[in-house]
Parts: C-alpha cells; structure tokens; sequence
C-alpha cells in the first residue's frame, strides 16, 4: 500500500509540474520580432549584382534563429545563431564564418528595423570603433541589410554592406 501511495504521489507531482509548463516558451512577441527574416534569399548589393545566399530557419521550438550564408563571389560562408534574451531583454547575435572570425551583436527592434550593435573595439591605429548591422523589411517582402562600423572618435561611419534580400523558392 506505502508503494502505491509513493507512485500516486510520485505520478501526482509530474502530471502538475507538466501542466504548468508553458508548450512553447520562445512563442512569445518578442521572439517573433526577427521572423521577417526567416526564409531563402538571394542577396544582392547596391549595384544590383547576386553577392550571396542566405538562408534563414527557426530552430529550438522557436527559440533560435539560424543563419547560413553563402558567397557567389567566393568560398566564403558563415552561420550566425539569432536569439532573444528575455532575461535582458534583447536580441543577440553569434556570428562565426569559415575565415576564422566571430562577431558578437545585441540589441533590438528600433521602428520597425532590427539593430544590433558590438561592443566597443579598438582597430589596428587604436580608434575605438563599433560594428553595427540593421534589417530593415519592406512591404515588398525584400529585407535591406546595413553593416556599418561606427568610429566613437568622430562619431563617423563606413560602410562594410549594403545588401537587399530577395526571397526566392528552395529549388531556385
């Protein structure tokens, strides 16, 4: 009788603990802020010319963004994982290519555009700079992508990209 009443209790125990756990934790607002981006896009810069492909999947029951880019013009590729931090309240982003170099941004939804920014660096003259990459979406469905690095002496910028996402089919 004592075994019965431990596994009824045992059983008891687990039937609440799963009842109160949330089906989806990451399906919040929030974490959907970024959705705009998921899909398969051709990439082109200013110029109008294919400079790559990206792939954008939801991963980890909607907790993960995961990012696979692949240049036309070269063997370069690279994977960045999306996520929002409810703890902090902010998007971050890991970014890791085959070139050996890593970028680590956070930030969050500015009207209606998804910025994040790095932590200030120094460059090889001893500047402090900041990287900064925003996704702007379009009605059109196109998303525009800015990568700026941002000099704090001078509060100047320069360009490193400029590309517009086109959603294409997966077969394409």
């Amino acid at each position: 009788m004592r075994t019965f009443l431990f596994i009824s209790a045992l059983l008891s125990h687990f039937l609440l603990f799963a009842q109160n756990q949330s089906p989806c934790s990451c399906c919040t607002v929030e974490h959907s802020q970024f959705d705009f981006w998921i899909g398969n896009w051709e990439v082109t810069d200013t110029t109008g010319t294919v400079v790559g492909h990206n792939t954008i999947v939801k991963e980890q029951d909607n907790c993960l963004l995961k990012e696979s880019w692949t240049s036309t013009k070269s063997k370069f590729t690279g994977t960045s994982y999306n996520y929002y931090d409810s703890t902090n309240k902010k998007w971050h982003q890991v970014w890791i290519d085959n070139a050996g170099s890593q970028l680590n941004l956070s930030g969050g939804l500015v009207d209606n555009r998804m910025v994040l920014i790095s932590e200030p660096f120094k460059d090889q003259s001893g500047q402090e700079k900041q990287h900064q990459i925003s996704w702007t979406p379009y009605n059109d469905g196109t998303v525009r992508q800015e990568w700026v690095v941002i000099n704090l002496a001078n509060d100047s910028s320069s360009t490193l990209f400029n590309g517009l996402y086109r959603k294409v089919k997966r077969d394409e």
